[in-house]
């Protein structure tokens, strides 16, 4: 299926080169960035808690090779940060690329040239970074200063650090910090950048005025309600992020931050926009995303300097006219809204390169749409469109067309004249046919026709020679598309749900092929064809009729995910067994009844699934595999396994077991040597008891045991540290209550088995004082022989001037000790309750039945 592939995150996935494309006049108008630019440089981020400054001797004398050494270091910090309504980061981290080829040497030229670095006295680049084997992972140098102090699980904000003066960047991102009570913020007279994103703030001080170089302030993934009128104080402020967080009003006088360019309020709980906001003239991000906007704000239209808005996930159901004034927006995201017809003005916006409208209720998109001749992206998914407007021809600058999950039957006469166009999804449609003018798509590398009603490709596709995937799931073709078998490029074919019966030989020529899907198709024959991909790594014939594997499937030396389930195969094909480097193989749904020594074979095998077969018994040759990770036994349509074997323990790396629906009834007393199990589902079986070695698994994060015959949980089970996801239901427990278990929670289950642990204890202590008060000579003698208990240490002569009450009790306790690491309470009292019916001590059993019954009778 290929819904997961139309989501706006894929739209994302256009190459490097497009983005650079794309959005260049927006970078250039951001005058901000070259204003920070000497401190951007000054400091070279990473997830790691450290400091790092620009060392002034190196910057005032450089030698010649410390200047180009300092270059070629700034080139592999410096990046380019795109500045689009989705970001919210404040200052990116940088990837460092792993070798500089011309291309990229030229690009790092124009973002130093972008970023204005500062050059030296012999014209060199300087570089900011501080070398961390020279100056280790403190976490504070001294010139200018950047603070780290992400994740340290702080409950205030570091009033000691405030001591520092020239603290210029302050990072306390995930955290703790609840508020900044007796924080004195005017001692960071010189902070630039302070973030606290991910904490626990309810709002902001009002001294947060006393900050008046900051020039980033985020403060998202908080608690924050209200924003303090304060905040306005902050004249040179350039970003100010506050989404994720509970903000239902917007903030009284940040319209009058005048030097503003990025402000994010996105997932909050905002109805209305302030018609004062166009007094920020500088602002040009605003990201206000998954609020409750029910109209678009006119005020939004009034910002002269915008070029990206983000209103993805409100109520918004129409478009003001006055959008056009919005004559700088480059991007418009208005995903998930209540949209059901587009305002004739929003095609004068001019110069729109992305436009996002899915998940609305669009019906129609007017052929004004050729206006929009800079537009670049463009996604219509899940919408109610019949067709798309024939002007979109003109939009000649377009690179991705989704229109997936719409009404559409057939595409536009002109598409072919979209030379630019390199995405196109069309998936979920009524689209009949392919025409033969997509072969003039000649950019084309991504086409998605999965879910229509088509019946053949065209072999004119052929021409399309930059294709790397296509994807044409869930039609009604019949047969192969030779046409593809011509692309060079083309690494990804999805066929899957389709009546394709036979393989041509031509696709032995596709050499370049990494992944084909042919699954619930008509294919009775696994093709020899197959066999002459040597580079395919990911094969997926599951669900047709196959029923044997050709020998010449050796020659598929890069598979490493093969999938046959549903298949027709009655033993276990030995073909594959010359496939040693293959790392998934699923045989589930087949009529397989053994597995064959040779599986040995699989030296690199991770995951195995073979679900709803007809083993006599659990394959014992399975337990060869030592780099196993994961095991799908479970028999939801197969034959019933009965019992583990204990050489499962052999499987050292095995990291998630799967023997659900079978007639097991204990699990293996040695599993706790399966030490790096994660996963264990065992439901829908007849296990009756847990041995203590499953409690030894630390690894242990899920445990799935529902449906079997458990009536008590050990205590033992708080031992499972690791453990996040439990199921007890439909299993006949008494110690803990079902109710208990319902919620799934260990630390209620642990919490009940402690507190019934701690009242066995005084029961059982109680009922040695009745049978020590009650038992006679005789019968403790026989007693002692039915418990054997030592009888030279605890027999004592009836001349002893020690009554036998206190003897008895002694004797008691000593076995309890002897016992208490292999039997719990509740065992030791069923079992001394059964001695003494032996000896026949009933008045004795009598006084201990009437003390239960009291003890039921108190509610626990």
């Amino acid at each position: 299926m290929s819904n997961k592939k139309d989501s706006a995150a894929e739209i994302q996935s256009i190459p490097s080169q497009f983005k650079k494309d794309s959005r260049p006049q927006a970078m250039e108008d951001f005058g901000f960035i070259k204003e920070t630019s000497d401190s951007l440089n000054e400091i070279s981020h990473s997830q790691s808690y450290e400091i790092r400054t620009t060392s002034k001797e190196t910057l005032k004398s450089p030698s010649s090779s410390e200047g180009k050494s300092n270059k070629n270091e700034l080139k592999q910090n410096v990046q380019y940060s795109e500045i689009s309504a989705r970001g919210t980061s404040p200052l990116p981290e940088p990837r460092i690329p792993q070798s500089s080829s011309p291309a990229t040497t030229e690009m790092i030229n124009d973002y130093e040239a972008l970023f204005n670095v500062p050059s030296d006295e012999n014209g060199q680049r300087a570089s900011s970074q501080v070398s961390d084997k020279n100056q280790g992972r403190s976490c504070l140098q001294s010139d200018d200063f950047t603070l780290h102090l992400e994740a340290k699980s702080l409950q205030e904000f570091p009033k000691d650090n405030l001591k520092t003066k020239y603290i210029k960047y302050l990072y306390l991102n995930n955290n703790e910090i609840k508020s900044f009570q007796g924080v004195y913020l005017g001692a960071l007279t010189g902070l630039e950048i302070l973030s606290l994103k991910e904490n626990k703030l309810a709002s902001l001080p009002s001294q947060i005025q006393l900050l008046p170089n900051l020039r980033v302030l985020d403060v998202s993934h908080n608690q924050i309600s209200h924003i303090s009128s304060q905040v306005s104080q902050l004249g040179n402020l350039r970003k100010l992020f506050l989404n994720n967080n509970y903000i239902e009003n917007f903030p009284s006088g940040i319209e009058n931050l005048r030097n503003l360019e990025s402000l994010s309020l996105g997932k909050n709980k905002l109805k209305h926009i302030p018609d004062t906001l166009p007094s920020m003239a500088n602002l040009r991000v605003l990201s206000l995303e998954y609020n409750q906007l029910t109209i678009f704000p006119k005020a939004l239209c009034f910002l002269p300097k915008l070029i990206s808005l983000n209103l993805t996930g409100n109520l918004i159901g129409s478009l003001p006219k006055e959008i056009k004034e919005l004559k700088n927006l480059e991007t418009l995201l208005l995903d998930h809204n209540k949209l059901t017809f587009l305002a004739v003005s929003i095609f004068q916006l001019h110069k729109i390169r992305e436009l996002q409208l899915a998940n609305n209720k669009l019906e129609v998109i007017s052929q004004k749409v050729e206006n929009f001749r800079e537009l670049r992206i463009l996604t219509l998914d899940n919408n109610l469109l019949e067709n798309i407007p024939e002007k979109i021809s003109s939009c000649m600058m377009l690179e991705c067309l989704s229109v997936s999950g719409n009404k559409l039957t057939k595409l536009p006469k002109n598409i072919h004249k979209l030379k630019n166009l390199k995405k196109l999804h069309i998936n979920r449609n009524n689209l009949m046919e392919i025409t033969e003018d997509i072969s003039h798509l000649n950019n084309i590398y991504s086409l998605e026709f999965s879910e229509n009603m088509i019946t053949n490709v065209p072999i004119e596709i052929k021409n399309c020679r930059k294709i790397t995937r296509i994807e044409l799931n869930y039609n009604k073709i019949l047969y192969f598309p030779v046409g593809l078998c011509a692309l060079e490029s083309l690494h990804h074919m999805s066929f899957n749900g389709n009546s394709i019966s036979e393989i041509p030989v031509d696709i032995s020529f596709s050499k370049q092929l990494l992944q084909l899907e042919l699954s619930d198709n008509n294919l009775l024959t696994f093709s020899e064809h197959f066999c002459s991909l040597i580079k395919l790594e990911y094969l997926d014939l599951g669900k047709n009729q196959i029923r044997k594997i050709p020998l010449s499937v050796s020659n598929m030396v890069s598979l490493r995910v093969l999938i046959l389930c549903c298949n027709k195969f009655d033993t276990f094909p030995n073909e594959l067994c010359t496939l040693k480097d293959l790392q998934v193989l699923d045989l589930s749904d087949n009529q397989l009844e053994k597995i064959p020594p040779e599986i040995r074979n699989f030296k690199g095998i991770q995951k195995l699934t073979f679900s709803s077969n007809q083993f006599l018994h659990f394959p014992i040759e399975l337990c060869q595999l030592q780099s196993l990770e994961e095991l799908n036994l479970s028999q939801t349509n197969g034959k019933k396994l009965t019992r583990l074997p204990e050489q499962l323990s052999n499987m050292t790396q095995l990291k998630k077991l799967d023997i659900s629906d079978n007639v097991i009834k204990e699990i293996p007393r040695n599993i706790g040597e399966l030490r790096s199990l994660v996963s264990l589902y065992a439901c829908n079986n007849q296990i009756s008891y847990l041995p203590p070695a499953l409690f030894t698994l630390k690894n242990l994060q899920q445990l799935n045991l529902r449906g079997n015959n458990l009536t008590t949980l050990p205590s033992a089970i708080h031992n499972l540290c690791s453990l996040v996801e439990i199921n007890f239901d439909d299993n006949p427990l008494g110690r803990p209550p079902m109710e208990i278990c319902k919620g799934k929670q260990l630390n209620t289950i642990v919490g009940y088995l402690q507190r019934a642990d701690e009242r066995d204890e005084k029961i059982l202590e109680k009922i040695f004082k009745i049978v020590a008060n009650n038992i006679t000579q005789t019968n403790f003698e026989l007693l002692c022989q039915k418990l054997n208990l030592e009888h030279s240490e605890i027999y004592v002569s009836t001349k002893s001037t020690v009554p036998l009450s206190e003897k008895a009790y002694q004797a008691f306790v000593k076995w309890k000790t002897e016992n208490n690491s292999s039997l719990t309470a509740d065992d030791l009292r069923n079992q001394l309750v059964r001695a003494l019916a032996m000896i026949g001590a009933y008045e004795i059993m009598d006084k201990i039945t009437a003390f239960n019954l009291f003890t039921c009778a108190i509610k626990f």
